[in-house]
């Protein structure tokens, strides 16, 4: 089982998070390329993680094959697009939040106890969660090498987390898809061990280990 221990940065509206992600955010990688004999292709998926007093931070770099971006509103097929996804499970175990964003910045957001019983989050809880993306859509582009960064900040009220009393570790994964790319991938930063792409399989989780460093003061 992957682990990450995730660092601390204070005051994050008042330092440069960029550079605050890139001296101190803990670094993963998207790698696992699970399912070889029928979605061999892994374009380069990279991240960087932290947290503040109330929100995860998770920046992901990408590049590879085409561009997808046709999905410009929330809660919508982010997952047929270029996509990178973040699925945490709540700390009693009784249900998992799913996080899949485009590279526009949109976002599909639910919860549940499964795959099959999906809720997807509501308008308001949607504006609670900051993207930063650097591109604009829509967008669809077939071959060629792209280069795409987003950043989001996920509050853990939305992933059942009280901020004032943060348990020591969460599970979690992280993800590459492009469902209708013109190169299909699943990738993952902990290995799943399905006969098929299945990320809605919280058994397969790593572990985010929640420091409690010092701030950071870029």
């Amino acid at each position: 089982m992957r682990q990450i221990q995730v660092p601390f940065i204070a005051d994050f509206e008042e330092v440069d998070l960029d550079t605050a992600l890139e001296l101190e955010g803990a670094r993963f990688q998207v790698d696992q390329v699970n399912w070889p004999a029928t979605f061999p292709y892994a374009p380069l998926c990279a991240g960087r993680i932290a947290r503040t007093e109330d929100a995860l931070v998770v920046d992901f770099r990408v590049s590879g094959l085409d561009l997808r971006a046709l999905n410009t509103e929330d809660n919508g097929s982010q997952w047929e697009d270029s996509c990178v996804e973040v699925f945490i499970e709540n700390p009693d175990g009784s249900e998992y939040y799913n996080f899949e964003i485009n590279p526009i910045g949109k976002i599909l957001a639910a919860k549940g106890p499964g795959r099959a019983d999906r809720v997807k989050r509501p308008a308001e809880e949607m504006e609670e969660i900051l993207r930063i993306a650097r591109f604009e859509g829509p967008q669809e582009y077939a071959g060629g090498i792209w280069d795409w960064r987003v950043t989001v900040l996920i509050p853990f009220e939305l992933v059942g987390v009280d901020p004032e009393n943060l348990p020591e570790k969460l599970r979690a994964n992280f993800y590459k898809c492009g469902d209708k790319t013109a190169h299909p991938h699943f990738l993952s930063w902990n290995p799943v061990g399905t006969p098929a792409p299945d990320f809605h399989r919280p058994d397969f989780f790593g572990e985010l280990i929640l420091g409690v460093g010092e701030p950071v003061e870029p």
